[in-house]
């Protein structure tokens, strides 16, 4: 494993591509997170306040397709519906190799996830405090900006992280399929040309990446909890 080929083929990655690689890691777990939290926020909040106890119900066949199609779409795994989707990745972006590419379908196959986890952290919140809101005259929209999201701050905050790390690892699966960044390394010349060093080495890097956004978005969590201040 540490023969003068394989230590040399590392350095000349590390010298030419390691950057790059983790900039393109970095876009490709940064950017489609927000997207499907930009999605997924609202679904999760729709599917509390839309159900029939919920503070805005909405007309039963809404909420029963509406989960079906979230259910339908987190039960495909990510390398096929990654297979599915890059056609509209082309459609999208131009292009269905590279990291733009891996975008489209991470986002897609991440926002399903997204709104379940916001649905759960929704749920969380104490009746008492939406109720007490309600009996103030609040509207269900200042029951959602002033109550609902701002009570479940801190389990939002930590789900992003756990949505975070999942994108992460979808990203690094992509490099099968013409993803780019560590994963794409990993795979290109760790795996295909059997260059265990690279592969190793990239898979480290990928580890300590995770560890930094988990012990981050636990510093954020704590940090936003009014409960253990």
């Amino acid at each position: 494993m540490f023969s003068e080929k394989n230590v040399e083929l590392l350095t000349g990655i590390i010298h030419e591509e390691l950057l790059k690689a983790i900039g393109e890691t970095l876009l490709m777990t940064f950017l489609p997170t927000l997207l499907a939290f930009a999605i997924g926020l609202p679904l999760g909040v729709l599917l509390v306040t839309g159900d029939k106890r919920g503070i805005r119900p909405l007309p039963s066949p809404v909420m029963q397709v509406l989960n079906v199609i979230i259910n339908l779409l987190r039960s495909v795994p990510f390398l096929i519906l990654l297979v599915v989707v890059l056609p509209l990745s082309r459609l999208v972006v131009g292009t269905s190799v590279g990291t733009k590419a891996i975008i489209v379908p991470l986002t897609i196959a991440a926002f399903p996830f997204v709104a379940r986890l916001v649905e759960t952290s929704i749920r969380e919140v104490d009746q008492g405090v939406v109720e007490a809101a309600q009996a103030m005259g609040a509207s269900p929209m200042q029951i959602v900006y002033k109550v609902l999201i701002p009570e479940a701050k801190p389990a939002l905050i930590s789900n992003f992280c756990v949505s975070l790390i999942t994108i992460f690892g979808y990203g690094a699966m992509a490099g099968i399929l013409g993803g780019g960044g560590l994963g794409a390394i990993a795979i290109n010349y760790g795996y295909y040309r059997r260059r265990e060093l690279v592969m190793w080495v990239m898979v480290i890097l990928l580890i300590v990446l995770v560890q930094i956004f988990q012990s981050t978005g636990n510093y954020i969590t704590k940090r936003s909890d009014k409960r253990i201040r």
